[in-house]
């Protein structure tokens, strides 16, 4: 049956549990010509995937035309249009990313662990799909093709939920993608969007459908995390929050420090790897702080000070309790000044996220013990925050950021979309009694 006419189906159908029990039992069908397909074929389909979003170009405009003019009547935010917006440039790098994720070696079929037991056994540990990956996202329509490409390439079936927002931009990349399935010979229900805005259908993914789905990754705001991974019934690669910091240690660059605050405050302020929190060393206050500040909102960035901060450049406005816990995801910046280390790592394990954090300094002493001792997925030395992507981590794409400390850490991308089993091979071996 054409995916197009197997969606319209779904979507007129009596009741929405059906409809979801029908796309599970459709990916978990899907899961086992994935998870048998060869390397190349799974990257003559990705390839062709990137060829059918190209060519769906102007209809993937023409269609996220509409979702962005609806955001704004709706008086979405400038942050939210921002991580919505497709213009040409954003579609051509939409299918670059897939065919890149396409490139990487295959992570299915990967001997982790080989042993020899005394009895003779061999035992191997290998890579094998984890199954059906239920993907639940707000506003970002690339993250259809980037999720969907990732869990292709490992093996998996994917199940999409795309927010209102975005919906009907996800919806005719979800179907170029299908199409690209079809022509190298894999099921295109590996990828299904939801045919539905309905709120209803996130639960009963978080249900798992009924054991169809193996794990939930939630790609949106505070309260999609906290409803993700308060109901699912399913495990959940997320993070909840990116409060993350740059800390202007003793020993920094004046130069170094101003580039590395910008480019991971500003370069992209909606992302989740964007600084929400500067921590500028008492060590170096007097000759950095100033600046800094002023680089900031000189940029056009809104500073939420300490009191040094305020004092430092009649600009800043005082910073309240809450802004150390903000994730502000715009241009605004709280600010403090800590004094020395110790006190700046207590801060970042009080407020933080344990998203991805950065030290500036030349002392490497420094630099080791932050490294060391700040417990979050990413931590960084003299570089932007902003490089917490999988892209920029040779992963390719990435489905997401989890910051737990089961399974997956930092950028999830093909390795982590995979699990394992045990080979044990014997010559007729058996257990004692």
């Amino acid at each position: 049956m054409p995916v197009l006419n197997l969606r319209s189906e779904l979507a007129d159908a009596d009741d929405l549990p059906t409809q979801m029990a029908e796309i599970g039992r459709r990916a978990r069908a899907a899961t086992r010509g994935m998870a048998l397909a060869t390397a190349q074929t799974k990257d003559i389909a990705l390839r062709a995937i990137a060829e059918r979003i190209r060519a769906h170009a102007a209809d993937i405009l023409r269609e996220n035309a509409r979702d962005v003019s609806a955001a704004k009547a709706a008086g979405q935010s400038n942050a939210i249009i921002d991580r919505l917006t497709l213009d040409e440039r954003r579609v051509a790098g939409i299918a670059e990313a897939v065919a890149q994720v396409g490139a990487l070696p295959d992570p299915v079929g990967r001997q982790l662990a080989a042993f020899e037991r005394p009895n003779g056994l061999l035992i191997e540990r290998v890579a094998v799909p984890l199954g059906v990956v239920g993907v639940i996202f707000e506003s970002r329509p690339n993250v259809t093709a980037d999720a969907g490409a990732l869990c292709l390439k490992a093996g998996n079936a994917a199940i999409l939920r795309a927010g209102s927002d975005a919906h009907r931009t996800a919806t005719v990349i979800a179907r170029a993608m299908s199409e690209g399935l079809a022509q190298a010979g894999l099921p295109a229900d590996a990828i299904q969007l939801v045919p539905t805005r309905d709120r209803a259908a996130v639960g009963l993914m978080l249900s798992g459908l009924d054991g169809s789905i193996d794990v939930i990754v939630p790609r949106g705001g505070r309260s999609l995390v906290e409803r993700v991974q308060d109901e699912a019934r399913v495990p959940v690669f997320a993070h909840l929050d990116g409060i993350n910091h740059v800390y202007v240690a003793a020993g920094a660059d004046l130069d170094m420090a101003r580039t590395l605050l910008l480019n991971s405050k500003m370069r992209r302020t909606g992302v989740c790897g964007a600084a929400e929190t500067l921590l500028v060393d008492e060590a170096v206050a007097e000759t950095h702080l100033k600046p800094l500040v002023a680089a900031l909102i000189e940029a056009g960035c809104a500073v939420r000070g300490d009191e040094a901060v305020c004092a430092a450049d009649p600009r800043v406005t005082p910073a309240v309790e809450a802004d150390w816990n903000t994730e502000y995801l715009d241009a605004i910046i709280s600010a403090r000044v800590v004094d020395g280390l110790d006190a700046a790592i207590e801060h970042i394990e009080t407020h933080g996220s344990h998203h991805t954090d950065c030290i500036v300094t030349e002392n490497a002493e420094a630099a080791t013990r932050f490294l060391n001792e700040v417990d979050s997925a990413i931590v960084t030395h003299n570089a932007s925050t902003q490089f917490a992507d999988g892209g920029e981590f040779g992963f390719g794409a990435e489905i997401g950021i989890a910051t737990g400390r089961m399974h997956a850490r930092g950028p999830v991308g093909v390795e982590q979309l995979t699990t394992f089993k045990y080979r044990v091979h014997g010559n007729g071996q058996t257990r004692p009694v």
